[in-house]
């Protein structure tokens, strides 16, 4: 299994032990130092590289699984990081994800949109607000097999961002 972006580690500890191994990448230093201690402390066998999603450090099709979590937004190309993993990913294998999207309210639309033109993702790591992730797996070639959506509140103040979680399989 590959991990894009793997941030310092945060799933490394809910992988299940049916995942024999997995490639953890992440591009930041401070980011990917705090994910390689995570990984000592992790259930399963983890190697923690640095690399960025649009240039995975993987062969082709050498991976049965890809994990997205909440790195989407942030690539600089996100159709170039799901073709990337489309690559990796051998055919019938899944992309599992997780993102936060943009939302279906118009009112609630036009403020990330707002934010996304403005101040937002300077002060969010490059993060974007209204990705169309769902439509952007499909073009990267993968077909969504299941994708939740759900609003998810981050603050007492803060309006509810939609989040997707779901799986795709490699076509």
């Amino acid at each position: 299994m590959i991990e894009v972006g793997a941030g310092h580690g945060a799933n490394f500890a809910h992988y299940p032990e049916a995942v024999t191994e997995v490639l953890a990448v992440e591009p930041e230093p401070r980011l990917r130092a705090q994910a390689r201690e995570a990984s000592r402390q992790a259930p399963i066998r983890i190697e923690v590289v640095d690399g960025v999603a649009n240039e995975l450090p993987a062969a082709d099709a050498s991976f049965d699984a890809g994990i997205a979590s909440l790195v989407l937004c942030s690539v600089p190309d996100q159709l170039l990081a799901l073709q990337e993993l489309r690559r990796v990913i051998r055919p019938g294998g899944e992309l599992r994800f997780y993102e936060h999207v943009v939302s279906r309210k118009p009112s609630m639309a036009r403020f990330q949109r707002l934010a996304d033109a403005t101040i937002y993702p300077r002060l969010a790591g490059g993060c974007h607000l209204t990705r169309d992730t769902t439509s952007t797996i499909e073009e990267a070639g993968f077909a969504i097999r299941s994708c939740e959506r759900f609003p998810f509140k981050v603050a007492a103040l803060a309006p509810s961002i939609p989040h997707i979680l779901g799986t795709a399989e490699r076509v």
